[in-house]
C-alpha cells in the first residue's frame, strides 16, 4: 500500500503528509487506517486522472470501512469517477447509494439532479420532450433536496428551479 505521488502539487503532498502524521498519532484502529489510506491513495489517483488505479484503491476501502459517512464518501467518490468517464447510469448507481449510507451528502445529490438535468436536456434536443420533462422534474426534486440541505450552495441550481418554475 501507498501511492507514488508523482504529479501531485504543494498542497496534495503536503495533505499526505499531514494524514500520514495524523493517523499514527490518532487512536484509530489498524482497520479504520488501512482505510484511510486506500481512500487518500484513491484521491491522490483520481486527482491525476488514473481512473482505473483510483477505483481499484476505493474498492479495497468500502472493503474495509464501516463507518457510513466514510462510505458515502467513498461511494461519491466513484460516482465522480463513472460521471467523468460518460457512464452516467454507473455514476447515478454510486451516488444513489452514496445517500443511502450517507443522507447528509448534499453534494451527491446536487450530482444526481445535474445528470438528469442532462439528461433531459439531451431528450429536448431530440424532440422527446415527455423524456425530458420526466428528466427535469427528476433533476429539480434532487436539486430541491441539494439547496435544503445547503441553502448557501448551489446558486446555478437554485436559478434553474426559478427559471424553470421549479423551486
Amino acid at each position: 500500500m501507498g501511492r507514488i505521488q508523482k504529479n501531485d502539487n504543494f498542497i496534495d503532498k503536503t495533505f499526505t503528509i499531514l494524514a500520514d502524521i495524523i493517523l499514527k498519532v490518532f487512536p484509530a484502529s489498524l482497520k479504520e487506517k488501512q482505510a484511510f489510506f486506500y481512500y487518500r491513495d484513491g484521491m491522490s489517483a483520481q486527482s491525476e486522472g488514473e481512473y482505473a488505479e483510483a477505483l481499484e484503491n476505493y474498492y479495497e476501502a468500502l472493503q474495509i470501512e464501516e463507518d457510513p459517512a466514510d462510505r458515502g464518501f467513498i461511494l461519491y467518490n466513484i460516482g465522480l469517477i463513472y460521471a467523468n468517464m460518460g457512464e452516467y447510469n454507473k455514476a447515478l448507481e454510486y451516488y444513489h447509494q452514496s445517500i443511502d449510507v450517507n443522507p447528509s451528502l448534499s453534494q451527491a445529490f446536487n450530482n444526481i439532479a445535474v445528470i438528469y438535468q442532462y439528461q433531459g436536456a439531451m431528450a429536448s434536443e431530440r424532440n422527446n420532450y415527455e423524456v425530458s420533462k420526466f428528466f427535469f422534474e427528476k433533476a429539480a426534486k434532487y436539486w430541491r433536496q441539494a439547496v435544503s440541505m445547503s441553502p448557501q450552495s448551489y446558486v446555478e441550481a437554485q436559478n434553474w428551479l426559478k427559471i424553470t418554475g421549479r423551486e
